[in-house]
């Protein structure tokens, strides 16, 4: 049994649901908070999670392959989840279970639904992609703020604009408080149903930790991997918070920029080193240079920025400062390593929450007070970047083209203002 209320004592978190709450939050026998990842095998693996309250302990997924006719889930088959107690700071318990789907097909369309007896969640359609061409991913930063009111038109924005996309990646800072169940349930209903139907790859914020009353972190919520799953194959410390996958010509690798930075270097390293993949794409939480005023992450910055410059990483994707900044010339000011490797560096936030904008000479676009989304589109030997505004207007687009001898040119492809 996970039990929030004896995993890391109290902290500053606000227990206490707020009286005008928007939507329950409390288990019920009807499958919740269901959401859809990626396995290590992106190819054949997805990785499915939900929840239930006490009386349905056991529960099933059931999945057929989606052949366009009326009676597709009489050929359903029918697989057991592995399910787990949990108890919240409210003493509320539910049930929460995962299930990994093995042997998929590539470029065959699948639909699923989890529950039990007469209690089962809709029908969700997915996709295996072949991964033989390009594809495109959705890039959001921090959510944490007015998540059903505000940063629920960004992300329903994006999908309206890129549902064919093969994932959404989350940067974390997902919600504000992390033992507040109720802020879960805002997300994850402010998402819905978008994340039953495309994978999600999500790395944890520093609000995703719980704290004390000084505001030191103390563990990662037990939110966390009751609501997550993704492939185990980073460092055991990190145990589904680091990890990489591969998918089609691209190589992506997720950090927990939180804590054990020198033991997550020496497993990004070597991840690196036998890196056969076109490109590379690294996503955490808090940026290699600030692009906020006042803030400084000098632990990434010292310890993960010399590997990505030594293996000339791609692009990386970050979050924290509630700004939106982009540049391909990241100078730490160290002068440590060489630092001219065209990597591109982007701090985007999707939430409501914002901060002053640095004056910061790496960032050669940068914005505040501007709630973004990013459409990326993965080619043979570019990658296309585009940044939008909640209204559907392209603020920032670029082309990262890898050249013949190795090297890497960025391309503007909006005039500069």
């Amino acid at each position: 049994m996970i039990n929030l209320c004896f995993a890391y004592g109290q902290s500053i978190e606000k227990n206490t649901p707020p009286e005008n709450l928007l939507i329950p939050y409390k288990a019920g026998v009807v499958p919740d908070r269901i959401i859809l990842s990626l396995g290590s095998n992106t190819e054949s693996e997805r990785l499915i999670n939900w929840r239930t309250d006490t009386t349905a302990k056991e529960q099933y997924i059931e999945i057929s392959e989606q052949d366009g006719s009326v009676d597709f889930y009489k050929k359903k088959l029918n697989f057991k989840a592995e399910s787990k107690l949990f108890v919240n700071l409210q003493n509320d318990s539910a049930y929460y279970h995962q299930i990994k789907l093995h042997d998929l097909e590539k470029g065959k369309k699948y639909s699923y639904r989890v529950g039990y007896e007469g209690f089962w969640s809709p029908w969700f359609d997915f996709e295996v992609e072949s991964q033989n061409g390009d594809f495109q991913f959705i890039y959001l930063g921090d959510a944490q703020n007015d998540l059903l009111p505000l940063w629920s038109r960004v992300i329903h924005n994006a999908y309206k604009q890129a549902s064919n996309s093969t994932m959404i990646l989350h940067v974390g800072d997902l919600i504000n408080h992390s033992q507040n169940d109720y802020e879960w349930a805002e997300w994850f209903h402010a998402a819905s149903p978008i994340i039953q139907k495309i994978p999600q790859v999500i790395v944890p914020g520093n609000h995703e930790y719980i704290k004390d009353d000084d505001g030191n972190k103390l563990g990662l919520s037990p939110f966390w991997d009751a609501h997550f799953n993704f492939p185990k194959n980073g460092p055991s410390e990190l145990r589904n918070q680091a990890y990489y996958f591969d998918y089609g010509n691209c190589k992506f690798i997720f950090l927990n920029s939180n804590e054990k930075l020198e033991i997550q270097a020496s497993w990004l390293e070597k991840i690196l080193e036998n890196n056969e993949k076109n490109w590379t794409i690294i996503m955490f939480h808090h940026p290699v240079v600030s692009g906020a005023s006042g803030r400084i992450n000098e632990g990434v910055l010292k310890n993960w920025k010399p590997i990505l410059d030594r293996y000339q990483v791609d692009l990386v994707l970050q979050g924290h400062d509630h700004v939106y900044g982009r540049g391909n010339e990241v100078i730490s000011g160290l002068d440590q390593w060489n630092e001219y490797t065209g990597t591109v560096y982007v701090v985007s936030v999707a939430g409501r929450k914002m901060y002053p904008l640095g004056n910061h000479p790496w960032m050669q676009k940068k914005a505040e007070n501007l709630q973004t989304y990013q459409i990326v589109t993965v080619q043979k030997e570019s990658i296309l970047f585009d940044t939008y505004k909640t209204n559907g207007d392209l603020f920032d687009s670029f082309e990262i083209k890898k050249l013949t001898n190795g090297d890497k040119q960025l391309i503007e492809r909006l005039p500069q203002q």
